[in-house]
């Protein structure tokens, strides 16, 4: 009865999945909340412009590490949804199972029953015929392994029934788990970027002019000193044909804005770009960026092709794929949108390649 109490319990559980196609609230990996004073400790008058762009950069550098966070939440949520899912017609199943096996069982009872309490080879064996005798005693062992058999069959489902439900309520706690994660990296995103927007917004038309071409020296900085140190000597290689198909996608996705959490297909986050441009190739690839430095096999540089996966920062928080000529294409942050770059222009990490 308990069994029953427990599998039944657990399919009312999995129903309440409908939930889950309610939007998501947030996970994320422990990031520092900004403190209250984060926009006003970067006035403008105070600080020079140079300064509040190293600001608004780490605000925006912190708001994507909690949007990693938040979207292995949420690919994690959606693979144990799914497993409860299977958990759920596997409980089905094991259910049917066990029914008719009782059927079964009921109908040698009832069998016996109007036999006068013996089963039919319990009958040959007593009419006094030495060959009914000998076919009743091969009946009888057949009949007593079929219902030891069973028995044991019958075991065996409610064991494995068991095991099902318990795994769909592990499987569904490990989901609310997540929407608890989720909920904060939302939190933490939300305060980042709005800290951010909030300190660029305290300037002046002519200084957010200038902030964003600091923005653009300091890229170019960056990548002709990473192009001046012969970067580029050995990297000529071709890419691969699932390559060329995930290039293609990743490039005819140029001018759609950056929106953290996005997959397309009117907008992107850096991470939402690369993973659905190698689906696009038939190669699929973890969801975050961090995901994809870790599961993902890693070449040297000097051996990169298009195609590629670049990934950015010490704590693999963006990640942007490799065209060529020392070029990406990626989604840089929010407010802007997803653009080709150079492949120096940010702090390389690493070499991925979805397709080795």
């Amino acid at each position: 009865m308990n069994r029953r109490h427990c599998a039944t319990a657990a399919i009312t559980l999995v129903c309440a999945l409908a939930l889950l196609t309610a939007p998501v609230q947030a996970m994320a990996a422990p990031i520092p909340e900004p403190s209250p004073t984060a926009g006003a400790a970067a006035s403008p008058g105070k600080k020079s412009l140079e300064e509040v762009r190293d600001e608004i950069d780490t605000l925006y550098r912190k708001a994507g590490a909690a949007t990693d966070a938040y979207n292995l939440a949420e690919e994690q949520s959606e693979k144990q949804s799914g497993e409860i899912v299977r958990l759920t017609k596997s409980i089905a199943d094991g259910q049917a199972k066990i029914a008719e096996l009782k059927d079964r069982a009921g109908a040698q009872a009832r069998e016996q029953y109007r036999s006068g309490g013996l089963p039919p080879g319990a009958q040959l064996m007593l009419s006094g015929d030495p060959g009914l005798f000998m076919d009743g005693v091969n009946q009888a062992r057949q009949g007593q392994q079929a219902a030891k058999g069973m028995l044991t069959e019958l075991e065996q489902a409610q064991e494995d029934l068991e095991t099902y439900t318990k795994d769909a309520s592990l499987n569904w706690e490990k989901i609310e788990a997540n929407r608890v994660k989720q909920a904060k990296a939302k939190k933490s995103i939300d305060a980042q970027i709005e800290a951010a927007e909030k300190l660029e917004s305290q300037l002046a038309k002519e200084e957010r002019a200038r902030l964003l071409q600091l923005e653009k020296d300091a890229a170019s900085t960056a990548q002709a000193a990473w192009l001046s140190s012969g970067a580029l000597k050995e990297i000529n290689r071709e890419a691969s044909a699932a390559g060329k198909k995930a290039v293609a996608f990743a490039t005819a996705q140029i001018g759609k804005p950056y929106v953290w959490g996005a997959e397309g297909p009117g907008s992107y986050d850096c991470s939402g770009l690369t993973s659905q441009a190698w689906a696009a190739a038939k190669r699929p690839i973890p969801r975050t960026s961090q995901e994809q430095w870790r599961q993902l096999p890693r070449i040297p540089i000097q051996d990169m092709r298009p195609g590629d996966l670049i990934i950015y920062h010490s704590d693999a928080t963006h990640v942007g794929m490799y065209v060529g000529d020392g070029s990406i294409v990626h989604a840089p942050r929010p407010g802007r949108h997803v653009t080709l770059a150079g492949a120096g222009s940010m702090q390389i990490l690493g070499v991925v390649r979805p397709d080795k």
